[in-house]
């Protein structure tokens, strides 16, 4: 990988002019004025950048934060100019605070001068409970339970009004689809989406369906009216299905995972073809896995389960059909 080298003089960037001076604390110069005006010039472009940061009213934390979270999924590699733009940041910020980001490792820099996520943010983001206890729980009976179905399965937790995938499993004969591990898709047009939403308390279903709801295909129920009644369903049969709502040819259906305080956690799904979908042939497996996480998950000491916003009260755990 080629390294950025910061610091010395002349460097070059496509996105600061072709020759730049470099200071060592890490700020280019405002503009290309001759040597002679050196120090001065750096002086006043510091103060002027300093001035605008203290305009924005944004901490030094809330900056770097920003440069970090103008990646995704679809902006996995940006330019400076990239991350300026995105974050709303000047140009000069930006270059500052990615410089200092890529000595700390939570960025890296391509050959070709394009930044991405460094390795140092994956080594954190492991430690998070959601993605250790949570995951290492759930995996074993998820593996089981693509054993038994050799379909996709999906671990999923609720983050805001999004579904967030905690883990997947999948094989080569299993339905294409567009979920990611550790990324995020709406909860209504996903199986484990409407299983976190269903059980996901009378208070935070309102709140939810008074937002505009972005519709991936042409099946996706985001009709407020008709995703209350199939949230109902849901609740009354303990599982929630979709049919090409995310994915046109794809099939999901989803359980919860309750906590001990019989609190939604988690959702657990399978998601099949169209064509083969069976969903009395699936319940019953993922019923079966669902419950083992949770007895799993209780014997664990601490808070194995992470939610990730506490400001809406979970529905609790409707009774348990005898079986």
């Amino acid at each position: 990988m080629g390294q950025h080298q910061a610091g010395g003089p002349g460097a070059h960037d496509p996105d600061l002019g072709t020759h730049v001076r470099l200071p060592r604390c890490g700020w280019p110069t405002a503009c290309l004025l001759p040597a002679a005006h050196g120090s001065r010039v750096f002086r006043s472009a510091e103060r002027q950048a300093e001035g605008s940061e203290r305009v924005a009213g944004q901490s030094v934390a809330a900056r770097a934060l920003a440069v970090l979270a103008a990646f995704d999924a679809a902006h996995a590699r940006l330019t400076l100019s990239d991350l300026a733009r995105r974050t709303g940041l000047p140009l000069t910020t930006v270059h500052r605070l990615t410089r200092e980001l890529e000595a700390w490792r939570a960025l890296e820099r391509d050959a070709d001068g394009l930044y991405r996520i460094g390795l140092r943010l994956w080594e954190i983001g492991l430690l998070a409970p959601v993605a250790s206890r949570l995951r290492e729980v759930a995996v074993p009976f998820m593996q089981d339970l693509y054993e038994a179905t050799r379909e996709n399965v999906h671990l999923a937790v609720r983050d805001g009004f999004d579904v967030l995938y905690v883990e997947k499993l999948t094989g080569h004969r299993s339905v294409p689809i567009v979920s990611r591990t550790g990324g995020r898709l709406p909860m209504h047009a996903t199986g484990v989406g409407k299983a976190l939403l269903a059980f996901g308390g009378e208070a935070f279903i309102e709140h939810y369906c008074q937002r505009p709801l972005e519709r991936p295909t042409r099946y996706t129920i985001a009709e407020r009216g008709r995703l209350l009644r199939e949230l109902a369903v849901t609740r009354e049969r303990g599982y929630a299905t979709t049919s090409e709502e995310m994915t046109l040819g794809s099939y999901s259906i989803a359980v919860p995972i309750f906590d001990e305080s019989a609190a939604v956690a988690a959702a657990l799904g399978v998601v099949v073809r169209s064509v083969r979908a069976d969903p009395a042939k699936l319940v019953s497996p993922l019923r079966t896995a669902a419950r083992g996480i949770e007895r799993r998950l209780a014997e664990c000491a601490g808070d194995p389960y992470p939610s990730l916003i506490h400001d809406v009260p979970f529905a609790r755990r409707p009774p348990r059909e005898s079986s």
